[in-house]
């Protein structure tokens, strides 16, 4: 198992380059660089997307060389003075191999537009996502695991039918349109006014006692939460009858109750735990997905201040430093919870060996 964990790391190595250079590339072919961000702040535009598709947007400097979309006006050494600051004086290769070595010593240098450390932005927006992503997985998996174990025991019984329409009705409605509905309807859209309409926290959360701040913190986060479970838990309820009811129908429970076994000590003593491989095994890829994938909407529906909506606005504002930044780690973190992932099989079922399956 160890030789299998040494392999594994290994490859995070050649696969994190991979989606650096890849990601690096494609981002050079795309319009509206932070120097273009930072010359229409300076004209006091505010956006430069305004003048990438106008007529006339690329001017000409002295001697031929192509300028930057709203260089007009600007004087050539102020464009050069932003070329050094922002390390576009030098040819794209050099510049990604400067960023991939002070990635590995985990220099993830400043914001080009906030004038703070990249991590320390990362850090501050974490609460956030981690309240998102760790709520959402446990309500998930607290609510579908039982529901989808008794899915599977009444199989085709009318319990059955109805919550498996009321399940696919949930996972068809999007995440996003699920929870502008839940403010329409409770955060004083049209109907009531019960929950928050922003933010994780009120403006007096620092006054208020240790259970006073417990109860205005649940009472922000029940809407948002509730919006970014709905998809995951309809998902994992099917999952978890699926895994049952294929184990159901083997043929060691079939000779288990044929024993004399009760049907509980059959469900729990056999069934769990072999049904519960795939369930359980993936949790942290499940948890990424939330934490990473589906936060980005919610949190800007609900204006939440959370690495989704961090990551959206440096890919708006081309703000490289946080881009690649967060990239690099997130796919670090991405990377290792796949191995995480099959280790969590071994943990749940001991039979599994993977050193045996290679050879």
């Amino acid at each position: 198992m160890g030789a299998y964990i040494i392999r594994r790391l290994l490859l995070v190595i050649p696969t994190l380059f991979g989606i650096m250079v890849i990601n690096f590339a494609l981002i050079q072919f795309v319009p509206g660089g932070p120097i273009d961000q930072a010359i229409a702040r300076a004209q006091g535009s505010g956006d430069v997307f305004e003048g990438i598709s106008g007529p006339g947007s690329n001017v000409q400097l002295e001697g031929g060389d192509e300028t930057y979309i709203g260089a007009r006006g600007l004087p050539p050494e102020f464009i050069e003075q932003l070329e050094r600051e922002y390390g576009f004086d030098k040819p794209p290769l050099e510049r990604f191999l400067n960023m991939m070595w002070n990635y590995v010593r985990f220099d993830f240098g400043d914001s080009y537009f906030q004038s703070r450390g990249v991590m320390e932005l990362v850090w501050e927006k974490m609460p956030v996502s981690i309240t998102l992503g760790f709520w959402s997985v446990f309500l998930a998996y607290m609510i579908s695991i039982p529901l989808g174990i008794r899915k599977a025991v009444k199989d085709g019984s009318p319990f059955d039918t109805w919550t498996s329409g009321a399940i696919i009705v949930g996972y068809a409605i999007p995440g996003f349109l699920f929870a502008i509905l839940l403010l329409v309807l409770f955060a004083g859209g049209s109907y009531f006014q019960i929950f928050p309409l922003r933010g994780l926290t009120s403006e007096n959360w620092s006054d208020l006692s240790f259970f006073g701040k417990i109860t205005d913190y649940l009472w922000h986060i029940t809407l948002p939460v509730i919006a970014t479970t709905i998809s995951g838990f309809a998902t994992l309820t099917l999952l978890t009858k699926n895994s049952f009811l294929d184990e159901i129908n083997k043929q060691y429970v079939i000779t288990a109750k044929a024993k004399g076994l009760e049907e509980r000590a059959v469900l729990y003593g056999h069934v769990f735990r072999n049904a519960m491989l795939i369930v359980i095994a993936g949790f942290p890829a499940v948890f990424i997905g939330v934490f990473f994938g589906q936060s980005l909407i919610i949190e800007l529906i609900f204006s939440l201040d959370g690495l989704g909506r961090l990551m959206f606005e440096s890919v708006v504002q081309r703000d490289y430093p946080i881009v690649f930044g967060t990239l690099f780690v997130f796919g670090i973190i991405g990377l290792m919870v796949n191995i995480i992932s099959d280790l969590m099989y071994v943990v749940v079922d001991p039979r599994i060996d993977f050193e045996r399956r290679q050879t």
